[in-house]
């Protein structure tokens, strides 16, 4: 029962190259940080990662992706990149866009065992006719694009059906946890954890801090320790704001 690892890169050395990672985060809020920098150090290749967002140039998964660790991402946003836009562009890197909305359900079906499910987001639109460039060749003709997607009408109202996501491996921040496994994430910091989390057939969580068993109260407990199969207290979190605002 005890699931505690010692570091970072014992937690996730065993990740292979080729394998999908369900990555937890928004934006640069509730990163797995220390995580990401042992798979960077470990250098695993030709990654498939389901994030919100690829973090920025220097930052989050944006350091796999500057060295070419990442070969597909099935994200929400990627607005914060230019290294990102310039594998995109130039075929380097396969991109799937998926409504925000949309990546979170698949995320939850995938992990409650749902195989696909209706909803009426993109219907009518590239999401459900297809066409959306997903992989773009060197001369900047579209190399791959994605496909038609099934589309039924209920009450008047067009639905497109959207298919659930796993993956092999999850990696997730939380900030407080015990050695059981269970775990309690921080405000706006719990964002795609929780749904990664159950997604993966192994889930590797980092934490602030590792308590006892039995100090969590259980109504307080995000994800059960059934979820997860490793954790790991991290360490030096940077924690960065993306855009900070200060008034005059």
């Amino acid at each position: 029962m005890n699931k505690v690892v010692k570091s970072a890169r014992d937690a996730v050395a065993d990740i292979p190259s080729g394998a999908t990672i369900l990555a937890g985060g928004f934006g640069l809020c509730g990163i797995p940080e220390n995580a990401i920098r042992a798979l960077a150090e470990l250098g695993p290749k030709e990654l498939t990662f389901v994030s919100n967002n690829c973090g920025v140039d220097d930052f989050g998964l944006g350091i796999l992706l500057r060295q070419k660790q990442i070969k597909k991402m099935i994200s929400s946003y990627v607005g914060e990149n230019k290294e990102f836009e310039r594998q995109y562009l130039s075929g380097e890197l396969e991109v799937e866009l998926c409504p925000q909305g949309t990546l979170a359900e698949r995320l939850r079906a995938g992990g409650a065992g749902i195989a696909a499910f209706f909803t009426p987001t993109g219907a009518g639109t590239a999401v459900s006719d297809g066409g959306l460039p997903l992989q773009y060749a060197a001369d900047g003709s579209v190399a791959k694009a994605s496909p038609k997607k099934e589309v039924r009408e209920w009450d008047g109202r067009s639905y497109v059906l959207e298919r659930a996501i796993t993956g092999d491996y999850a990696i997730v921040k939380a900030w407080k946890g015990d050695r059981f496994g269970n775990l309690v994430y921080r405000h706006t910091a719990m964002n795609f954890n929780p749904m990664c989390a159950t997604a993966a057939k192994v889930t590797i969580a980092e934490v602030e801090e590792i308590v006892e068993v039995g100090a969590l109260d259980p109504d307080h407990i995000h994800t059960p320790g059934i979820f997860v199969h490793r954790i790991f207290q991290g360490q030096s979190f940077e924690k960065r704001i993306e855009r900070r605002t200060v008034s005059k």
